[in-house]
């Protein structure tokens, strides 16, 4: 057994090696100057740090705007999601009957559907409300997520019965048992999906790409996409500059919210 244990661990660790050093060597880059990255040290830290890459990134691209306009679209995918996945998810799980049944399954089906299926309905739909190359556009195909109907259904559905009737009793109406029981019950859940959420729709190239034509509205990716170009992978520090600019946030994000993203997985089954 314990054996197999250590044999768990060293097949753990080289995995988690195989994962981790693409990020360690993304960062010791970026605070190096080409003539480190090209020497023979170049998988070591520097011995004297520089942070001019990043500074040259901001006056060769506008990644501040895109910085803006990525935080104003991630944003604004996750406060709708929920506002309208919420009490979807609260029909679904305590009003069950023929037609929340058949719209729940409609919700599930979109989650087998590749994004590339929707691009050109998406766009066209897009396209007749006047609102290519806007914020808007990147926002509104993503507001009905399938995989938060699924996951808060599944949430609501393991909360008591007992706890929803004493809420009654005290006068809570549908709105009152969402504010003060399913909603504080299922934060792990909620907590959980916003990160999957935001990871996804800040990493998201695809659809921004096609739907944007102009560095006002475009998002980080586009941004990264375009600066890789254009440097034609000469700079290999202000690359990887760049990357930590755009990958950072989403690695600190995870870091805070690490635990209730495993207390989610430990303590909510999924249930029928």
């Amino acid at each position: 057994m314990k054996q197999r244990h250590i044999a768990h661990y060293i097949i753990l660790l080289l995995v988690s090696l195989i994962i981790v050093f693409p990020l360690y060597l993304m960062f010791v880059m970026a605070f190096k100057d080409s003539k480190e990255i090209l020497g023979s040290r170049y998988l070591l830290p520097s011995l004297s740090p520089t942070f001019d890459n990043f500074i040259r990134i901001f006056q060769a691209a506008s990644f501040g705007i895109y910085l803006v306009n990525t935080i104003i679209v991630v944003t604004g995918i996750l406060v709708l999601q929920l506002v309208m996945i919420i009490p979807a998810a609260y029909v679904f799980a305590r009003f069950p009957s023929r037609i929340s049944g058949f719209l729940f399954i409609l919700y599930v089906i979109q989650i087998m559907l590749p994004l590339e299926a929707l691009i050109i309905p998406n766009y066209r739909i897009m396209n007749a409300f006047g609102l290519i190359n806007t914020r808007v556009a990147m926002i509104l195909p993503f507001v009905g997520s399938g995989y938060c109907a699924f996951l808060l259904r599944q949430a609501f559905k393991q909360i008591p019965r007992s706890l929803e009737d004493a809420a009654v009793i005290d006068g809570c109406g549908h709105f009152g048992l969402l504010r003060n029981v399913f909603i504080p019950l299922s934060k792990p859940t909620i907590t959980v999906f916003s990160m999957i959420s935001v990871a996804t729709h800040w990493n998201d190239y695809l659809w921004p790409l096609i739907i944007t034509d102009s560095n006002i509205v475009r998002t980080l990716t586009i941004g990264l996409g375009m600066f890789v170009q254009h440097e034609s992978g000469a700079d290999w520090g202000m690359l990887m500059a760049a990357t930590v600019f755009i990958t950072l946030p989403i690695i600190l994000l995870f870091l805070i919210l690490q635990h209730t993203f495993l207390e989610s997985f430990l303590t909510s089954g999924i249930k029928g």
